[in-house]
Protein backbone atom coordinates (compact mmCIF):
# COMPACT_ATOMS: atom_id res chain seq x y z
CA UNK A 1 0.00 0.00 0.00
CA UNK A 2 0.96 3.06 -1.23
CA UNK A 3 1.66 5.61 1.94
CA UNK A 4 0.26 9.37 1.41
CA UNK A 5 2.10 12.30 0.07
CA UNK A 6 3.25 14.70 2.58
CA UNK A 7 5.08 16.98 1.01
CA UNK A 8 4.83 17.40 -3.07
CA UNK A 9 8.07 19.35 -4.74
CA UNK A 10 7.24 19.65 -8.45
CA UNK A 11 9.74 21.28 -10.92
CA UNK A 12 11.33 23.57 -8.87
CA UNK A 13 13.59 25.95 -10.43
CA UNK A 14 15.52 28.53 -8.28
CA UNK A 15 18.46 31.64 -9.94
CA UNK A 16 20.56 34.00 -8.27
CA UNK A 17 21.70 36.39 -10.79
CA UNK A 18 22.74 34.16 -13.56
CA UNK A 19 23.65 31.61 -11.30
CA UNK A 20 20.79 28.19 -11.03
CA UNK A 21 21.04 26.84 -7.81
CA UNK A 22 18.01 24.83 -8.38
CA UNK A 23 16.79 23.45 -11.95
CA UNK A 24 13.41 21.58 -12.55
CA UNK A 25 13.82 19.35 -9.46
CA UNK A 26 10.58 16.78 -8.41
CA UNK A 27 10.23 14.81 -5.65
CA UNK A 28 7.60 13.78 -3.00
CA UNK A 29 8.12 12.77 1.02
CA UNK A 30 5.74 10.23 2.00
CA UNK A 31 4.32 10.19 5.64
CA UNK A 32 6.33 8.26 7.89
CA UNK A 33 9.72 8.09 6.07
CA UNK A 34 12.96 9.29 6.21
CA UNK A 35 14.27 11.15 3.00
CA UNK A 36 17.82 12.14 2.68
CA UNK A 37 18.49 14.62 -0.11
CA UNK A 38 22.44 14.53 -0.42
CA UNK A 39 24.81 15.92 -2.62
CA UNK A 40 28.42 17.49 -3.16
CA UNK A 41 28.66 21.24 -1.68
CA UNK A 42 26.80 23.37 -4.04
CA UNK A 43 24.65 20.98 -4.49
CA UNK A 44 21.31 22.90 -4.13
CA UNK A 45 20.50 20.76 -0.63
CA UNK A 46 19.71 24.11 1.75
CA UNK A 47 18.28 26.12 -1.42
CA UNK A 48 15.42 23.47 -1.47
CA UNK A 49 14.71 23.60 2.18
CA UNK A 50 14.69 27.26 1.73
CA UNK A 51 12.30 26.63 -0.33
CA UNK A 52 10.25 24.05 1.27
CA UNK A 53 10.17 26.76 4.33
CA UNK A 54 9.05 29.79 2.83
CA UNK A 55 12.90 31.27 3.11
CA UNK A 56 13.28 31.11 -0.72
CA UNK A 57 10.30 32.04 -3.61
CA UNK A 58 10.96 29.48 -6.56
CA UNK A 59 11.51 31.08 -9.95
CA UNK A 60 8.75 28.16 -11.36
CA UNK A 61 7.64 24.81 -9.97
CA UNK A 62 5.14 24.35 -6.94
CA UNK A 63 5.49 22.84 -3.42
CA UNK A 64 2.66 21.40 -1.59
CA UNK A 65 1.61 19.73 1.98
CA UNK A 66 -0.91 18.23 2.34
CA UNK A 67 -2.13 19.06 -1.27
CA UNK A 68 -1.93 22.40 -0.23
CA UNK A 69 0.30 24.83 -2.31
CA UNK A 70 2.55 26.23 -0.01
CA UNK A 71 5.43 27.86 -2.42
CA UNK A 72 4.56 31.59 -1.62
CA UNK A 73 3.39 31.06 2.23
CA UNK A 74 5.75 32.86 4.49
CA UNK A 75 8.02 30.85 7.14
CA UNK A 76 5.80 31.48 10.51
CA UNK A 77 2.77 30.35 8.45
CA UNK A 78 4.73 27.45 7.66
CA UNK A 79 5.42 26.65 10.38
CA UNK A 80 2.31 26.89 11.87
CA UNK A 81 1.34 24.24 9.58
CA UNK A 82 3.27 21.50 10.83
CA UNK A 83 6.43 21.70 9.40
CA UNK A 84 9.23 22.32 11.67
CA UNK A 85 13.27 23.06 10.61
CA UNK A 86 16.69 23.05 12.16
CA UNK A 87 19.46 25.14 9.82
CA UNK A 88 22.60 24.08 8.41
CA UNK A 89 24.52 27.17 10.03
CA UNK A 90 22.76 26.94 14.22
CA UNK A 91 20.09 29.80 14.45
CA UNK A 92 19.64 30.02 18.57
CA UNK A 93 19.10 32.64 20.82
CA UNK A 94 23.15 32.76 22.49
CA UNK A 95 22.17 34.71 25.32
CA UNK A 96 19.39 32.53 26.80
CA UNK A 97 19.04 29.77 28.05
CA UNK A 98 18.51 26.26 26.84
CA UNK A 99 14.81 25.87 28.90
CA UNK A 100 13.94 29.71 27.38
CA UNK A 101 15.47 28.47 23.52
CA UNK A 102 13.17 25.59 23.62
CA UNK A 103 10.04 27.55 25.30
CA UNK A 104 10.21 30.48 22.70
CA UNK A 105 9.25 27.72 20.14
CA UNK A 106 6.52 27.03 21.81
CA UNK A 107 4.97 30.81 20.88
CA UNK A 108 2.64 29.18 18.30
CA UNK A 109 0.74 27.11 20.52
CA UNK A 110 0.06 30.13 23.31
CA UNK A 111 -3.59 31.01 23.02
CA UNK A 112 -3.45 33.96 25.39
CA UNK A 113 -2.38 37.36 24.03
CA UNK A 114 -0.79 40.11 25.58
CA UNK A 115 -4.12 40.97 27.76
CA UNK A 116 -5.15 37.83 28.62
CA UNK A 117 -1.73 37.56 29.94
CA UNK A 118 -2.02 40.98 32.35
CA UNK A 119 -4.42 38.69 34.31
CA UNK A 120 -1.89 35.94 34.31
CA UNK A 121 -2.26 34.89 38.11
CA UNK A 122 -6.10 34.64 37.92
CA UNK A 123 -7.09 33.71 34.51
CA UNK A 124 -5.51 30.84 32.08
CA UNK A 125 -2.62 31.86 31.19
CA UNK A 126 -0.68 30.56 33.97
CA UNK A 127 -1.90 27.15 33.41
CA UNK A 128 -0.83 27.52 29.98
CA UNK A 129 2.35 28.25 30.46
CA UNK A 130 2.35 25.83 33.06
CA UNK A 131 1.69 23.02 30.16
CA UNK A 132 3.83 24.52 27.57
CA UNK A 133 6.61 24.42 30.50
CA UNK A 134 5.80 20.69 31.17
CA UNK A 135 6.06 19.88 27.48
CA UNK A 136 9.39 21.61 27.15
CA UNK A 137 10.77 19.64 30.56
CA UNK A 138 9.80 16.29 28.51
CA UNK A 139 12.09 17.50 25.34
CA UNK A 140 14.91 18.32 27.36
CA UNK A 141 14.55 14.77 29.26
CA UNK A 142 14.22 12.88 25.90
CA UNK A 143 17.13 14.62 24.87
CA UNK A 144 19.51 14.13 27.65
CA UNK A 145 20.25 17.93 28.19
CA UNK A 146 18.34 18.25 32.30
CA UNK A 147 22.45 19.11 33.27
CA UNK A 148 22.00 22.32 30.74
CA UNK A 149 18.47 23.58 31.04
CA UNK A 150 19.81 26.63 32.94
CA UNK A 151 23.04 26.80 30.85
CA UNK A 152 23.66 30.16 28.11
CA UNK A 153 23.54 28.43 25.04
CA UNK A 154 26.19 30.71 23.74
CA UNK A 155 28.98 29.31 26.07
CA UNK A 156 27.49 25.52 25.41
CA UNK A 157 29.68 23.07 23.03
CA UNK A 158 28.95 22.87 19.12
CA UNK A 159 27.07 18.85 19.59
CA UNK A 160 25.11 19.97 22.71
CA UNK A 161 24.10 23.63 20.74
CA UNK A 162 22.82 21.38 17.88
CA UNK A 163 21.20 18.89 20.27
CA UNK A 164 19.21 22.14 22.06
CA UNK A 165 18.29 23.17 18.11
CA UNK A 166 16.74 19.70 17.43
CA UNK A 167 14.77 20.65 20.47
CA UNK A 168 13.50 23.90 19.56
CA UNK A 169 12.28 22.10 16.46
CA UNK A 170 10.46 19.40 18.53
CA UNK A 171 9.15 22.06 20.60
CA UNK A 172 6.90 22.98 17.53
CA UNK A 173 4.85 19.60 16.98
CA UNK A 174 5.29 19.35 13.76
CA UNK A 175 3.88 16.54 11.52
CA UNK A 176 7.32 16.98 9.30
CA UNK A 177 10.99 17.70 10.40
CA UNK A 178 13.44 18.98 8.23
CA UNK A 179 17.32 18.31 9.60
CA UNK A 180 19.59 20.50 7.66
CA UNK A 181 23.21 18.63 8.29
CA UNK A 182 21.86 18.28 11.90
CA UNK A 183 25.69 16.48 12.52
CA UNK A 184 28.27 18.58 10.99
CA UNK A 185 31.17 19.17 13.30
CA UNK A 186 30.19 16.44 15.29
CA UNK A 187 32.74 14.21 16.95
CA UNK A 188 31.42 10.00 16.47
CA UNK A 189 29.96 9.76 19.67
CA UNK A 190 27.82 12.78 19.20
CA UNK A 191 27.06 11.91 15.72
CA UNK A 192 26.05 8.11 16.91
CA UNK A 193 23.65 10.46 19.61
CA UNK A 194 22.16 12.05 17.24
CA UNK A 195 21.42 9.51 14.88
CA UNK A 196 19.55 8.12 17.80
CA UNK A 197 17.43 10.92 19.00
CA UNK A 198 16.59 10.85 15.39
CA UNK A 199 15.63 7.69 14.72
CA UNK A 200 13.71 7.40 18.04
CA UNK A 201 11.82 10.60 16.99
CA UNK A 202 10.43 8.72 14.04
CA UNK A 203 9.70 5.43 15.73
CA UNK A 204 7.94 6.68 18.49
CA UNK A 205 5.92 9.68 16.55
CA UNK A 206 5.86 7.91 13.80
CA UNK A 207 7.52 11.75 12.13
CA UNK A 208 8.20 12.17 8.29
CA UNK A 209 11.83 13.36 8.54
CA UNK A 210 13.72 15.06 5.57
CA UNK A 211 17.16 15.31 6.29
CA UNK A 212 20.55 16.54 4.80
CA UNK A 213 23.40 14.51 5.64
CA UNK A 214 27.07 14.45 4.36
CA UNK A 215 28.28 11.30 6.51
CA UNK A 216 27.02 8.74 3.63
CA UNK A 217 27.76 5.62 6.24
CA UNK A 218 24.90 7.87 8.61
CA UNK A 219 22.74 8.24 5.44
CA UNK A 220 22.78 5.36 4.62
CA UNK A 221 21.58 3.52 7.72
CA UNK A 222 19.28 5.39 8.14
CA UNK A 223 17.16 6.70 5.50
CA UNK A 224 14.23 4.95 3.80
CA UNK A 225 15.03 6.75 0.48
CA UNK A 226 17.44 8.98 -1.20
CA UNK A 227 17.78 11.91 -3.41
CA UNK A 228 20.81 12.92 -4.75
CA UNK A 229 21.32 16.70 -6.33
CA UNK A 230 24.38 18.29 -8.39
CA UNK A 231 24.86 21.49 -9.40
CA UNK A 232 20.71 21.78 -8.74
CA UNK A 233 19.72 19.02 -10.80
CA UNK A 234 18.25 15.95 -9.26
CA UNK A 235 20.61 12.98 -10.50
CA UNK A 236 18.71 9.63 -8.96
CA UNK A 237 15.90 8.70 -6.37
CA UNK A 238 16.11 5.87 -5.01
CA UNK A 239 16.31 3.28 -2.25
CA UNK A 240 20.23 3.06 -0.06
CA UNK A 241 21.11 -0.01 -2.13
CA UNK A 242 20.21 1.56 -6.00
CA UNK A 243 21.90 4.75 -4.96
CA UNK A 244 24.86 3.72 -3.63
CA UNK A 245 25.35 1.47 -6.89
CA UNK A 246 23.77 4.40 -9.82
CA UNK A 247 26.63 5.38 -11.84
CA UNK A 248 26.04 8.82 -12.05
CA UNK A 249 25.96 9.37 -8.35
CA UNK A 250 29.54 7.65 -7.88
CA UNK A 251 30.64 10.30 -10.80
CA UNK A 252 28.84 13.21 -9.01
CA UNK A 253 31.29 12.02 -5.97
CA UNK A 254 34.47 12.03 -8.06
CA UNK A 255 35.09 8.69 -6.54
CA UNK A 256 35.88 9.45 -3.13
CA UNK A 257 32.10 9.10 -2.00
CA UNK A 258 32.21 5.41 -3.69
CA UNK A 259 34.49 3.51 -0.83
CA UNK A 260 32.10 5.47 1.16
CA UNK A 261 28.65 4.18 0.11
CA UNK A 262 30.11 0.35 -0.62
Amino acid sequence: MTRPVHLSVKNVSLSFGGTKALHNVSFDVYQGEILAIIGPNGAGKTSMLNCMTGFYRPDEGSITFDGHEITTTPPSKIAGLGIARTFQNIALYTGLSTLDNIMAARHIHFKYGMWQSMLYWVGGALKEEIRHRQRVEEIISFLEIEHIRKATVGALPHGLRKRVELGRALALESRVLLLDEPMTGMNLEEKEDMARFVLDIHERQNMTILLIEHDMGLVMDIADRIVVLDFGVKIAEGTPDEIKNNPEVIRAYLGQEHEILN
